[in-house]
């Protein structure tokens, strides 16, 4: 079976996106038990903790669902970008009396032993952002048995993923929340819109396209769909579902959420992500291209937010959120997927019967 004969056999071709800190499993067996795609984002995880991962999902459901992956770059920061990051941070930490870290001895998981691990555990769909695979690493998911899908912010992007072998493409819109995923332009001229970016990779290349950004209810699901989309990934739409695991603050602040209230960002994380804007995110943009690149910095903050999160402080967290975040609703994320697509099938029919008045 190709990749797309997989997703058509899907009974609702919505995926849940892998939002490491804000999904969970419990989410994922939810979505892939009602006929969706649920997934793990594991590109927080120890190589080691990648297998036993993926074995509690098998345990919990039949159903096939998909691992994500950060190809992270090796860091190593000299000690006087350290020191004027940590610098810089000084301030909030303070604010929060929480002691400000010593230079870390590393700075993300490596990511050539989460790979090893996601080769062995062989999940029906690996999928990978922040950069590209090679051809070498592509073929062995899939002699292990893996459909490999590649985060595509641009055409171009989308056919170099094409041209190592990749099975689809996720089309990630200016519209989404968190982590940008681009690798070949700098971010702004990455920034298309979910539909213009659907369109023009559907029509460039004949892998199966997923849409992502922007997508909040049946609505969306059937607009990308209609344009050639052959899925929908949806995060930011479950970000408030029973399953999440996003902390009370940034619960809170979603549902505060105003029209317009998300904006991208450096400064948590040394690579551009969008959420919902507060304060640190606003006194910090004139530093913004002083930080360092993810994943140090990111690293950087992570007690920072781990105590902001502790003590209630939203000011201080980072809120990834996409640009439809008004329009998140509470509810079990297996009842969600299901909603949605009779919500799609519904837009559907409608505008079929308009058209052909």
């Amino acid at each position: 079976m190709d990749f797309k004969a997989f997703l058509d056999a899907l009974p609702i071709p919505i995926l849940q996106a892998p939002m490491v800190g804000a999904s969970s499993p419990e989410m994922a067996v939810a979505v892939s038990k009602a006929g969706a795609l649920g997934a793990l984002g594991a590109g927080a995880l120890a190589p080691a903790d990648i297998e036993p991962a993926v074995a509690a999902l098998r345990a919990a459901t039949d159903r096939p669902f998909g691992v994500n992956l950060f190809i992270n770059p090796v860091a190593a920061p000299g000690a006087e970008v350290i020191d004027a990051s940590l610098q810089r941070l000084a301030p909030w930490y303070a604010e929060l009396g929480a002691p400000l870290p010593a230079a870390p001895n590393d700075y993300a998981p490596d990511f050539e032993g989460q790979f090893a691990a996601l080769v062995r555990a062989a999940p029906a769909v690996a999928s990978f952002t922040f950069a590209i695979l090679t051809k070498a690493q592509v073929d062995a998911l899939h002699a292990a048995g893996s459909y490999v899908v590649g985060t595509a912010t641009t055409v171009a992007e989308a056919r170099a993923w094409a041209a190592v072998g990749a099975d689809g493409v996720s089309a990630q819109g200016a519209e989404a929340g968190g982590h940008r995923g681009h690798f070949l332009a700098e971010t702004q001229a990455s920034l298309v819109g979910t539909l213009a970016l659907v369109a023009t990779i559907r029509d460039a290349l004949d892998i199966p396209v997923i849409a992502a950004g922007g997508i909040m209810d049946g609505r969306g699901v059937a607009a990308a769909l209609a344009l050639g989309a052959d899925a929908v990934q949806m995060g930011t739409a479950f970000l408030l579902a029973d399953q999440t695991a996003v902390s009370a603050p940034w619960r809170k602040a979603l549902e505060a959420a105003g029209d317009d209230p998300t904006r991208l960002t450096r400064a948590f994380t040394g690579r551009h992500a969008r959420g919902i804007e507060n304060r640190f995110m606003r006194e910090m943009r004139g530093f913004e291209d002083e930080v360092p690149a993810y994943p140090v910095q990111n690293r950087l903050t992570q007690p920072l937010r781990a105590a902001a999160a502790k003590a209630g402080e939203a000011e201080m967290l980072s809120l990834w959120a996409g640009q439809g975040v008004r329009l998140a609703k509470p509810g079990d994320a297996g009842e969600m997927v299901g909603k949605w697509w009779e919500e799609a099938k519904q837009a559907s029919q409608a505008l079929s019967e308009r058209v052909g008045r």
